[in-house]
């Protein structure tokens, strides 16, 4: 039996992510490397090495870790480095971007000092992305990310340095798709091809959702192949997060209480959204919780006078469902997300199952109100459950040291 909550991570379905990732790496001749910010369980890394030979970074922990327990040298990316910070960063790094070129120009030089050798790029910003949310595009007007074209061509001329720029990249997708992919290699090519043919690489960032159930992995292979062909001096990189654990597993909570008021019902939960699954606030989204099913926005506005509401399945006949919303452990008055409907009456000690809570939720968790993490495991092929970690009162003390 896992503890509860706890994160699980199904050994089998991470093995088939990584093994798409590795077949697309291969047939498209790139580079594809897992982003640590959006999943950096150290005790995994022996899995992801028999697929891939390298990670990203940024910050002088993330590429720590890259170079300690994931055994090789970070990609590392950092909006802004310090003079206490970077011999961290070139300690464990073997290429270092920089966002903008007055970093370039101040740390670039230092990596000359290194005793292995380190690449050097700048983060280039195409005014193009197609994502929605405002809080996740880097490419908005006036965003602190990257270099604009009419900026790059300044800084180019006017610095003798700019002899050791050897690649770019570019950062603008969140869980996209190939042809997104495609429509933003037009508008970089357009703003920044004339340089390409002189560089080294090329790192297309992440936001690459691969593994997703309706990718088209084949337009993406044709549409990598296919740059190859315009500009064969590039190594091409992608570092996708959520692609490598998307849908690897769930985190299993359980229902501590039930609460009503002005017709809303609420099972509070000995997990938080605030502390355990932030982007459901911060986005906002609705997850997937197994056996219930999400209520619009329209309909959770409603007010709820009973108990039990009758609904209509697909086939018109009526069904009874039971009407929730989901609250945290917290005292934040908003640690709670949506309403849901199940089949039966929520009882105190039942499970409560969120699907999908691999990626960005273990890096993301914090100890806000003194509320520990769940714990970790890994369900193995053999169906068996290793406990990867548990927390208590010390993991929370230590913070506040």
């Amino acid at each position: 039996m896992s503890p509860n909550p706890c994160y699980i991570i199904e050994e089998d379905l991470l093995r088939k992510n990584l093994t798409l990732i590795k077949d697309v790496a291969t047939r498209a001749n790139v580079e594809i490397i897992l982003a640590f910010k959006a999943f950096a369980l150290w005790k995994t890394f022996p899995i992801f090495r028999e697929y891939i030979s390298h990670t990203t970074a940024s910050s002088p922990n993330e590429a720590r870790l890259a170079y300690e327990e994931f055994g090789s040298y970070a990609h590392s990316y950092s909006p802004a480095y310090t003079e206490e910070n970077f011999p961290e960063f070139m300690r464990c790094s073997s290429h270092i971007t920089f966002n903008s070129f007055s970093q370039f120009e101040r740390f670039c030089p230092e990596t000359l000092k290194a005793d292995h050798e380190i690449s050097c790029g700048i983060r280039v910003n195409p005014e193009y992305s197609e994502i929605e949310t405002a809080l996740y595009n880097p490419c908005a007007p006036g965003s602190r990310f990257g270099v604009t074209a009419d900026q790059l061509e300044l800084s180019i001329i006017n610095s003798p340095l700019s002899i050791n720029l050897r690649g770019f990249h570019c950062h603008c997708h969140c869980e996209d798709d190939s042809y997104t992919l495609e429509r933003t290699l037009a508008h970089l090519e357009e703003k920044f091809g004339k340089w390409l043919p002189q560089l080294e690489w090329l790192n297309l960032g992440g936001g690459h959702l691969m593994t997703r159930k309706d990718y088209d992995t084949e337009h993406l292979i044709r549409v990598l192949n296919g740059l190859h062909e315009r500009y064969p001096n590039l190594h091409i990189i992608l570092e996708p997060g959520s692609a490598f654990a998307w849908q690897t597993g769930p985190l299993v909570s359980k229902v501590i209480d039930i609460v009503e008021n002005h017709g809303i019902r609420t099972a509070i939960l000995n997990v938080s959204f605030a502390c355990h699954m932030p982007d459901c606030l911060e986005m906002p989204y609705q997850p997937a919780v197994r056996g219930a099913k999400a209520i619009n926005k329209e309909e959770e506005e409603a007010p709820v006078a009973e108990k039990a509401t009758t609904v209509p399945d697909d086939s018109s006949s009526g069904v009874q469902s039971f009407r929730y919303r989901l609250g945290g452990n917290s005292c934040l008055s908003g640690d709670f997300i949506g309403s849901w409907l199940f089949d039966h009456d929520l009882q105190i000690g039942e499970d409560i199952i969120f699907e999908d809570m691999i990626h960005y939720t273990t890096v993301k968790t914090h100890m806000f109100n003194g509320i520990s993490h769940p714990a970790i495991a890994m369900k193995h092929r053999d169906g068996s459950l290793e406990i990867l970690r548990e927390f208590d009162y010390e993991d929370y003390k230590n913070r506040m040291d």
